[in-house]
């Protein structure tokens, strides 16, 4: 066994060219990370880094990630010098806004959240969950564009009971969504993905598991209920062999997932901002041909996530996947790239035309995400094709404010709203939202004006320009 380190010869390695730090109580020698230079290293250099690390690392990522003989071992307790943390000015009023949060009888909708979130959440998680690329045109178009249908209900049907359950990809769900991945949950709430596994099971739904979320692949398996369905969202290595060593053939039962991100030669860049630095392992060259590489190695059903034409959505489904998830990432991406419901219509129109194939489709399943904030969102794309619809920060800003009770509160909003809106419209079952129960003909329209959504405005912080430095107080006018 090795011998415990003191705290003390771990704070002599604090430079550059010997660095040291400390997580959950282990010593590290990270120096090879210091290449190009990383800041937020330096700072913990020496010292115990947990805190840093938590919000952004599952446990097992630098595990993987630095080769054993950089683990150096335990710290001996009681030697560590802590690392003093200023609660600055602004701190305080935060905390002081948490403990001023609504109940959450008072949170009406999901903008309620996002609203609360804004308020209450640190700096840097909603930095990162609210943001979105480049100018982001697409994140407020991803919600705008549902503006753009308007419902055609029916009416003097019998609607005394109505169902709002479905199948996704041959698996039972209690609505017609799915919680979407999204990465770095414990930037938000130091539990992360786990409040989205617990209110997941407890409403019977089913939780994309992301490729850089903050808790280990094995923690989010392992807070499942027994037989509850989680998706996987895989983000393809450069090195393909750490990918194919994900045993995809045995429903997870494969070794850690963030391994993933982890490639030889490239290392993490922490200085290039949350969102470059954990997506630089991702493969640029995936292409068509690879997808007979992945069937090769599961059996399970595959899904190709980001489509964004009528012409790649055809081309999956000639590849014999099991779906497609019409999806520009959030506005993440490529800036005016369109919604997913308008490719959506797109898609369901081409397919008719070409191949003379019609949705819902069991043999090949539509699924959207982007802009989702209401169940009325969700039956418009239901309405048009889609199985199901994917629905990523909301949940984050509902558990970021309120735990995993904030999710369960935000899945029971959406579960009164199915109940209504499915007798407003006159349909008793998903399977009676039908095409038209819809007008699209606006959908397109990109300049048309539409009504304003109050709450989403709100809600949205619009992005700063540059601004001219206080060159005396040393800060930005």
């Amino acid at each position: 066994m090795t011998k415990p380190i003191s705290g003390k010869i771990v704070a002599q390695h604090n430079s550059r060219d010997s660095c040291w730090i400390i997580v959950h109580g282990k010593v590290y020698d990270v120096t090879e990370f210091l290449d190009g230079g990383s800041k937020i290293i330096l700072k913990y250099a020496g010292k115990d880094a947990t805190q840093e690390y938590e919000p952004i690392h599952p446990p097992s990522a630098i595990i993987d990630n630095l080769p054993p003989e950089r683990h150096l071992g335990p710290v001996e307790e009681g030697t560590v010098e802590k690392v003093e943390v200023r609660i600055t000015d602004e701190e305080k009023a935060r905390l002081q806004r948490v403990e001023a949060r609504p109940p959450l009888s008072e949170i009406l909708n999901l903008h309620d959240f996002e609203a609360i979130g804004r308020l209450t959440m640190p700096e840097k998680a909603w930095a990162y969950y609210s943001s979105a690329s480049d100018d982001e045109i697409t994140n407020r178009e991803n919600h705008a564009a549902f503006h753009r249908i308007w419902f055609r209900p029916r009416i003097l049907r019998d609607v005394t009971n109505v169902d709002w359950s479905t199948t996704i990809i041959g698996h039972a769900s209690t609505m017609p969504i799915y919680i979407s991945a999204t990465a770095l949950g414990k930037l938000g709430h130091p539990e992360g993905e786990l409040n989205l596994t617990r209110a997941a099971a407890k409403h019977g739904i089913i939780q994309m598991i992301p490729t850089l979320s903050s808790c280990s692949f094995d923690e989010i398996v392992d807070a499942a209920q027994p037989d509850q369905v989680q998706f996987f969202q895989l983000y393809v290595n450069k090195d393909r062999a750490i990918t194919k060593r994900i045993d995809m053939r045995m429903a997870f039962d494969a070794e850690d997932p963030h391994e993933i991100g982890k490639s030889g030669s490239d290392k993490v860049d922490r200085s290039r901002g949350a969102a470059k630095a954990i997506t630089g392992f991702i493969d640029p060259g995936l292409k068509w041909a690879d997808i007979s590489w992945f069937k090769s190695i599961t059996r399970m059903p595959l899904i190709l996530k980001g489509v964004q034409t009528w012409e790649d959505a055809l081309e999956a489904y000639d590849q014999n996947l099991a779906g497609i998830v019409l999806s520009n990432h959030g506005g993440r991406q490529l800036d005016f790239a369109r919604s997913g419901i308008e490719v959506l219509v797109e898609v369901v129109e081409k397919f008719k035309e070409k191949r003379g194939i019609t949705f819902p489709n069991d043999r090949f399943q539509l699924l959207v995400d982007g802009g989702v904030r209401r169940a009325t969102d969700v039956l418009k794309a239901i309405a048009l094709g889609a199985t199901a619809v994917g629905i990523g920060r909301p949940f984050l800003y509902a558990f970021s404010t309120y735990g995993v009770d904030g999710v369960d509160h935000a899945l029971q909003i959406l579960q009164d709203e199915f109940e209504m809106n499915l007798r407003l419209l006159g349909a008793g079952t998903i399977k009676d939202v039908v095409p038209d129960m819809v007008d699209v003909s606006n959908i397109r329209s990109h300049l048309v004006t539409v009504p304003r959504d109050r709450l989403y405005d709100i809600n949205y912080e619009s992005m700063q320009h540059a601004r001219l430095r206080d060159t005396k107080a040393k800060t930005k006018l």
